[in-house]
């Protein structure tokens, strides 16, 4: 059976996709939110990267010819920005690190 065909896969990436989708819609009403909320949607966001980072891992571990294909189309699409999957994951891990920086300084003054 290929990676694709896995039923388990099949309704992970699906999830994976919706709860990214509702989350960065939920991010457009960031600056709105309260410090609780922020560090709220910032917990979800690092859970959302952990979850996306044991997918790829998957997807680099496995034999299936198409899974390979895919981790190969990613690291040519972030190459064209000079990145590569762990330097991507890697920033979006520093990004969410500063947005907590911001809301510990906020809350100080």
């Amino acid at each position: 059976m290929g990676f694709f065909d896995s039923e388990l896969i099949q309704q992970e990436a699906v999830q994976l996709f919706q709860d990214y989708q509702s989350l960065m819609q939920l991010g457009n009403n960031y600056g709105k939110f309260d410090r609780e909320g922020k560090k709220l949607f910032i917990d979800q966001m690092e859970a959302m990267m952990e979850r996306y980072h044991i997918f790829m891992k998957r997807f680099e571990l496995s034999e299936d010819f198409m899974a390979k294909m895919t981790v190969e189309q990613l690291k040519t699409q972030l190459g064209q920005f000079g990145m590569t999957p762990d330097a991507m994951f890697q920033q979006m891990h520093q990004t969410l690190e500063r947005m907590k920086a911001e809301i510990d300084s906020s809350s100080a003054s």
